[in-house]
């Protein structure tokens, strides 16, 4: 069974950054994409952004320049350093497995994380 684990949310002033971790647990092959993706209250959950195997990198542009996914393939960990954050930054934020192959099973999976909670406030 795979899970993902995410930490480092909080709460933060305006301008201030946080950085959150998302390691994936379990017998994996492999793990296409890797991402992050939020919901704050009253709204639809929405992509933040995602890092493929290969490196490519896909934003929100309401987080372009602010925000940085990396991601280290050998230990299946994904991180979003978060910078000039803002009070409509404010969500939990959820981290996602896209594509994952597992052994013994056809196909793929698509994982999430149980989430965290990230306040932005004075």
């Amino acid at each position: 069974q795979v899970q993902l684990v995410e930490s480092g949310g909080g709460l933060v002033q305006p301008g201030g950054s946080l950085r959150l971790s998302c390691a994936a647990s379990g017998s994996i092959f492999s793990i296409n994409t890797m991402g992050w993706y939020r919901q704050a209250p009253g709204k639809q959950r929405e992509l933040v952004a995602t890092k493929t195997n290969d490196g490519s990198t896909n934003y929100a542009d309401s987080v372009k320049g602010r925000f940085t996914i990396s991601r280290d393939n050998a230990k299946n960990t994904v991180y979003l350093q978060m910078n000039s954050l803002k009070p409509e930054d404010t969500a939990v934020y959820y981290c996602n497995a896209d594509e994952v192959v597992v052994p013994g099973r056809l196909g793929y999976l698509i994982v999430w994380g149980q989430g965290t909670l990230v306040t932005v406030s004075s």
